[in-house]
């Protein structure tokens, strides 16, 4: 008989707010990661510190803030109302501690819990906070949440605001890298939120004209509109809509209170609702709300008291509520919408035309898919049966709408012997793995049609659930994982041109990534280490010396699940898929995946000789 597991006093602990931080650190900033993705950890820290500052601007204290990412060292300087000298430790180090819980001092805020500076303090092994006001200044040092060191200044001439100084903890985020096109994006949205904002970004100046018209002007190139965006302001809302001539599902850009709920949330479904509602009223027609909102692509940000949100990182909103004396979220914006977006149809014959043409011509397409959708469906569910090519992982399998708010990964790979690898070596919980027969097709310049009757195409599309819209995607993570040869980098850009083709938006939100493997082992009888670069590779031959052992890996079937469990674990590296805002897609696909044009035998001759030049100096 099993002995009974003892459970008395001694197993009850109480952890003071930085040990608890540190060791449940997903319940305050999600997930972990090493920078590749826009939502790890390292960003949630700024986007954390950024929100106090945001909250200052909101109250009308400090048009700028400055910001400095240099190597792994953060500083944001804004020039707000400061901290209350007296309280500089206490917002930093204990928890619910605030000026948020007093509506006096700020309304409509970001940050509500008083958890986010403490949590960067905690998580960081170097944190320090600076206050200016009234001619006086306070400051602290603490090294992962423990202060280290404090000084108090009864005169300065420095401007009055908040400096704060923080280096992530290498033993919580390992290996991490700040990539500065994410912290661009962040800077990106706060400014379109907070029109009169600038923020300096080392030492690039970030400001918007025009709120949500600008954000969507940079999300849709001009010349993929099918009409000038629609930009509406109300008193604690604003919308901008627009449609795109080639992408083919929804794409939304949700806000709250300044913050970017990348999971939508009650505004994001009432928005949907309400654009269907009103037109169908405006054109007295009852169409598809699937064919009104196909490839639309729109923003809406709002304004609640003291909103409700589903995690600390505030990616959803929960509120059913405006707050205070008004109505429900629901009920506002289709107000609003009923109103503003009605009168701008009247007003503007040219887009009404042109949006029912649009819808029109889905409603047609629709139509003409539907037998073609029928069987393809089939195909799928018959396929995910037999599970020859989604192996999937064991929380969608037992919560698909559980595994929406984890982070799942799906790896896209060729051959049995790399498909069978990764999948004996995955976390069978969160990964999955999806298996490729041979080149998928050059999809460029092809119809919808194509998806649902090519079988790769169309089982993808299916494992992904990303048909009408990325909303209910199933997976966080979309990984390509090939041989890192001619034929896996042929792979890539097909399975990429499938995604720019037909699905824009999972590479606009970030969810592409192509798996970086080893190409070297090199070891001797004590050590191992693996290496991505011939640089890593001499490197590790200097450190190991005597003539180590060298293997070069020339494909993912070559590694073993012993081995590849290493490099899909806790010390992943992926690439991550970025799609430069100023180009067009269909003129990038064009050069690259259409026919071939002295254009780009021209772009490849002269890259050749920039390679060959480089390799030549080495």
């Amino acid at each position: 008989m099993a002995q009974e597991t003892q459970y008395n006093e001694d197993n009850i602990r109480s952890l003071d707010w930085k040990e608890h931080i540190r060791m449940r650190p997903g319940m305050y900033i999600g997930k972990l990661g090493d920078g590749s993705s826009a939502d790890d950890g390292i960003y949630i820290l700024v986007k954390e510190v950024l929100d106090n500052c945001i909250d200052e601007f909101v109250m009308g204290a400090g048009k700028t803030i400055e910001i400095s990412i240099q190597g792994e060292k953060v500083i944001v300087r804004d020039y707000g109302r400061g901290i209350p000298l007296g309280k500089v430790v206490d917002v930093v180090s204990k928890m619910n501690t605030g000026g948020k819980y007093d509506s006096r001092a700020f309304k409509k805020s970001v940050g509500l819990n008083g958890v986010g500076t403490k949590a960067v303090n905690a998580l960081s092994n170097y944190f320090r906070v600076e206050s200016t006001r009234d001619g006086k200044s306070a400051s602290a040092e603490f090294e992962r949440g423990e202060l280290t060191n404090q000084d108090l200044l009864d005169e300065t001439s420095r401007r009055r605001g908040t400096k704060v100084s923080f280096v992530p903890d290498s033993e919580i985020f390992k290996n991490f890298k700040f990539r500065s096109e994410y912290v661009e994006r962040l800077i990106k949205n706060y400014v379109y939120l907070n029109p009169g904002l600038t923020i300096v970004f080392n030492g690039e100046k970030f400001f918007s004209e025009n709120g949500l018209k600008d954000l969507l002007s940079e999300s849709i190139a001009e010349g993929d509109r099918l009409y000038d965006i629609i930009h509406l302001k109300g008193e604690d809302i604003e919308v901008a809509i627009t449609h795109s001539k080639t992408q083919y599902s929804e794409e939304y850009h949700s806000f709250v209170n300044g913050q970017h709920t990348t999971q939508g949330g009650t505004h994001q479904a009432a928005f949907r609702e309400s654009i269907v509602r009103t037109i169908r009223e405006f054109y007295g027609k009852n169409y598809e709300a699937s064919d009104i909102r196909k490839s639309i692509v729109s923003a809406i940000s709002i304004k609640v008291m003291e909103p409700v949100f589903e995690s600390q990182t505030k990616t959803k909103l929960g509120s059913t509520d405006m707050g205070g004396d008004l109505p429900t979220v629901r009920t506002y914006i289709n107000d609003f919408l009923k109103t503003a977006l009605d009168n701008f149809l009247h007003k503007n014959p040219p887009v009404a035309d042109a949006l029912q043409r649009k819808i029109l011509q889905a409603e047609r397409e629709r139509k003409d898919l539907s037998g073609i959708r029928k069987l393809a469906k089939e195909r799928a569910k018959k396929a995910s049966l037999h599970n020859k090519k989604l192996r999937d992982c064991r929380i969608h399998l037992t919560d698909s709408k559980k595994a929406r708010n984890l982070e799942t990964t799906l790896f896209i790979t060729e051959g049995d012997s790399a498909s069978g690898s990764i999948t004996k070596s995955r976390d069978v919980n969160t990964q999955a793995v999806f298996s490729l027969k041979g080149k998928p097709l050059n999809s460029y310049g092809l119809s919808k049609k194509i998806v649902y009757e090519n079988e790769e195409f169309n089982l993808l599309q299916a494992a992904l659930n990303i048909e009408e819209s990325i909303e209910d995607l199933r997976y966080n993570n979309i990984v390509i994982a090939t041989d890192a040869d001619v034929d896996g980098m042929h792979i890539r850009l097909l399975l990429i041109t499938f995604f720019l083709q037909f699905f824009p938006e999972v590479i606009k939100e970030g969810h592409l990534y192509i798996l970086e493997t080893p190409l070297f082992r090199v070891r001797n009888k004590k050590e191992t280490i693996y290496c991505y670069s011939d640089q890593e590779k001499a490197d590790a031959m200097a450190k190991l010396g005597a003539k180590p052992e060298i293997t070069r890996f020339k494909g993912l079937g070559e590694i073993s699940p012993d081995e590849f469990q290493f490099f899909i674990g806790e010390d992943i590296r992926l690439a991550p898929v970025m799609l430069d805002k100023a180009l067009m897609i269909e003129d990038l696909l064009s050069f690259y995946m259409g026919k071939n044009t002295p254009d780009r035998q021209k772009f490849i001759i002269e890259n050749l000789k920039v390679e060959l030049d480089r390799v030549v100096e080495e």
